[in-house]
C-alpha cells in the first residue's frame, strides 16, 4: 500500500478517552455529568441503531442520557412542545434530533428551535451561519465535518494553502465540511451532479473529501499522487462470501485508491467512529459552556 492508512477507530477511542478523563474530573469536582437528550420519531431501524450507539456511548463515557421516542404521526406541535421542554431542562446540556424526519414534519423549523447552547449536533441555522461567516466561531461544528477535519490534523496533513475538492453538498456533511476548510484556509471547490469534468476537477485536488453516496464512485486515476483522501460515504455492496451477503464500501474505488494517494481513510473504520467521538466531545463542551 502506497498511501497511509488513516485509522479512525484509533484517533476517535483517543478522543473518547479525553472526553472519558474530562467528565470524570468534572463529577469529580462536584459538577454535573454532561447529559444528551436523542429525540427519535417512528421507527427507522437505521435511525434507532444510531441512536442506540450515541445513548450507548455517552454511558460508556460517564456521561447522562435521556431518550425520547415519538411515534412517526406526532405533530408538530407535539414534537415542538418537547424541544422548548428541553431547552428549558437544567439537566440536559446536549439535544439531538435524529434526521430525517417524517415528512408532514418541518425539520427546518425543529432545527431552528433547538437552543444553540445546546446544539451539539451542529445543525442550528445560528452555528451553520457563524460557520459560514468570517471572524465568526460557531459553538458546536456538525460532527461527521468535524471529525473529517479532525482526522486529517490528527495524522499531519497539512490544510492550509491545499486545493480542497468536496464532493458533494449535503447540509450534514459536504457544506459545512467546504465551510471548515475555508475556515482554515484552504483553496475549496465543491463539486456535485451538474460539475463538469469531474475526474479533472476532483484530480487537482490536495486534499478530497468524499460524500456522494455513490459505492466506489471515486476511481484511482482520478486521485491526484499524494493526495488525501476521506471518505465519508457507507455503501453495502454485494458479497456472496460475506454472512450477510453484502459487504461495506466507501464513495471512493479504495484497493484502486490506496495505490495513488498520500493518506486514506478506510471503510469501515474511518469516519464513521469520529462521528459520535465528536458528538461526546460536543456535549462536554456544552456543559462547559452552560456552567
Amino acid at each position: 500500500m502506497t498511501a497511509q492508512l488513516i485509522d479512525g477507530k484509533a484517533i476517535a477511542q483517543q478522543v473518547r478517552e479525553q472526553v472519558a478523563a474530562e467528565v470524570a474530573r468534572r463529577t469529580a469536582a462536584g459538577k454535573s455529568r454532561p447529559t444528551l437528550a436523542t429525540v427519535l420519531v417512528g421507527d427507522r431501524v437505521d435511525s434507532a441503531t444510531y441512536v442506540r450507539a450515541k445513548r450507548k456511548a455517552c454511558e460508556e463515557l460517564g456521561m447522562g442520557s435521556v431518550h425520547h421516542h415519538l411515534p412517526a404521526d406526532v405533530s408538530q406541535e407535539e414534537l415542538e412542545k418537547l424541544i422548548k421542554s428541553l431547552n428549558r431542562s437544567k439537566k440536559v446540556n446536549g439535544i439531538l434530533v435524529q434526521l430525517p424526519l417524517p415528512a408532514h414534519l418541518d425539520e427546518e423549523r425543529i432545527l431552528s428551535l433547538i437552543s444553540i447552547e445546546k446544539d451539539v449536533d451542529g445543525f442550528s441555522p445560528l452555528n451553520i451561519g457563524r460557520l459560514a461567516q468570517k471572524g465568526r466561531e460557531p459553538l458546536f461544528v456538525p460532527c461527521t465535518p468535524f471529525g473529517c477535519i479532525y482526522l486529517l490534523e490528527q495524522s499531519g496533513v497539512k490544510i492550509e494553502g491545499a486545493n480542497a475538492v468536496v464532493l458533494g453538498r449535503s447540509n450534514i456533511v459536504g457544506m459545512p465540511a467546504a465551510l471548515l476548510l475555508i475556515g482554515k484556509n484552504a483553496t475549496v471547490t465543491v463539486c456535485h451532479s451538474r460539475t463538469r469534468d469531474l475526474p479533472g476537477v476532483v484530480r487537482q485536488a490536495d486534499i478530497l473529501i468524499a460524500a456522494i453516496g455513490k459505492a466506489e464512485f471515486v476511481r484511482g486515476e482520478w486521485i491526484k499522487p499524494g493526495a488525501a483522501v476521506i471518505d465519508v460515504g457507507i455503501n453495502s455492496k454485494p458479497d456472496e462470501t460475506k454472512k450477510s451477503g453484502y459487504r461495506l464500501v466507501g464513495d471512493v474505488n479504495f484497493d484502486e485508491a490506496k495505490e495513488v494517494a498520500g493518506w486514506i481513510t478506510p471503510v469501515p473504520g474511518g469516519v464513521g467512529p469520529m462521528t459520535i467521538a465528536m458528538l461526546m466531545k460536543n456535549t462536554l463542551r456544552a456543559a462547559e459552556i452552560q456552567q
